[in-house]
């Protein structure tokens, strides 16, 4: 279970970091998955960099376009296959993204001369079950014009919705609130062990008073999931890489300013007032809130390829207490 804000202890090397889909598929590539191994290798630089100044690290990825794309295999092949749900659509991206991480550190570690092992752990998330069967938000998968959106909700029973110009899926979004296997990660972390977990955000379950656990169809956000996963573990740093160099006021306006060090009020102000975009930093910056009141020391957001400095104070923004 996890435990209530400023429970326990938390450990000053234990770090979860979390890794976007997007890192590993970026926007307008075609997702071949020789290219994702590529982006793959290329984040994983301030992961090798932590291991090797001996940290106790977790790592958490999302699945975003990978889910999309698995969506898509799905549809085509309804005919002949029966079609899996979302839910395990989501374990399997786990599964496999999780290999491409977990192979992919292990090569990069050995070349640095760092003796650490690494595995990949598929996660449940718990979550509200009415929540998990609200009304659709999120989108996810590949755009579409409006034609195959329509046909998809008909026949398949999707919930669409128009995204700017085209149109995406939308699946239900909720908030996790437990990690199931915290207590293995725990374990496997404080002896060494690298682990690939919550992967998409973990799978999402919810509590049934007679089957006990019972899958959903949602997914989650992965770096909620991460801040959970973090407070579950007792860690002390919770480091979000993303594709810009932190977290900005009045970004993309001429008047944008970085902004290095934030408290866990003057984050909470900010985001009240609308300075972070809701499916960009907003999430980002939600998640290090609850971080840091959940009992955290320091959550920090950071470019990809900056992390060790991130840690360092060097790069980045981080928010404290």
């Amino acid at each position: 279970m996890i435990p209530p804000p400023g429970a326990g202890s938390r450990d000053d090397r234990t770090i979860v970091v979390a890794l976007g889909g997007n890192a590993l598929q970026p926007e307008g590539e075609s997702g071949d998955i020789h290219e994702q191994f590529r982006h793959t290798r290329e984040s994983l630089g301030a992961i090798v960099d932590l291991a090797g100044k001996n940290w106790h690290i977790a790592i958490v990825h999302g699945n975003g376009p990978q889910i999309g794309d698995a969506l898509m295999r799905e549809e085509f092949a309804r005919s002949q296959v029966p079609p899996l749900p979302l839910g395990v659509l989501v374990a399997a991206t786990a599964g496999w993204i999780g290999y491409m991480i977990q192979q992919s550190l292990e090569n990069a570690l050995e070349n640095a001369g760092v003796r650490r092992s690494v595995v990949t752990l598929i996660t449940q998330v718990v979550v509200d079950r009415e929540a998990a069967l609200a009304r659709p938000t999120k989108p996810i998968g590949r755009p579409m014009d409006e034609a195959r959106a329509r046909v998809l909700a008909d026949e398949d029973g999707w919930a669409v919705a128009e995204a700017g110009s085209s149109w995406r899926r939308v699946v239900p979004s909720p908030v996790p609130l437990e990690i199931v296997e915290a207590d293995q990660i725990r374990r496997l972390v404080d002896d060494d062990v690298i682990v690939i977990a919550a992967g998409g955000g973990g799978t999402p379950v919810y509590r049934d008073p007679v089957l006990r656990l019972e899958g959903v169809n949602a997914v989650i956000d992965k770096d909620r999931a991460a801040e959970v996963l973090a407070a579950g573990i007792g860690a002390a740093v919770l480091l979000i890489l993303t594709n810009v160099d932190g977290v900005y006021r009045a970004f993309g306006t001429p008047q944008q300013e970085l902004l290095r060090r934030l408290s866990v009020d003057e984050a909470d102000r900010l985001l009240a007032d609308g300075e972070f975009g809701e499916g960009s930093m907003g999430p980002k910056v939600e998640a290090a809130i609850a971080f840091i009141r959940n009992g955290g020391r320091r959550a920090i957001i950071g470019r990809l390829d900056q992390g060790l400095g991130a840690v360092l104070g060097e790069a980045g923004t981080v928010i404290v207490p």
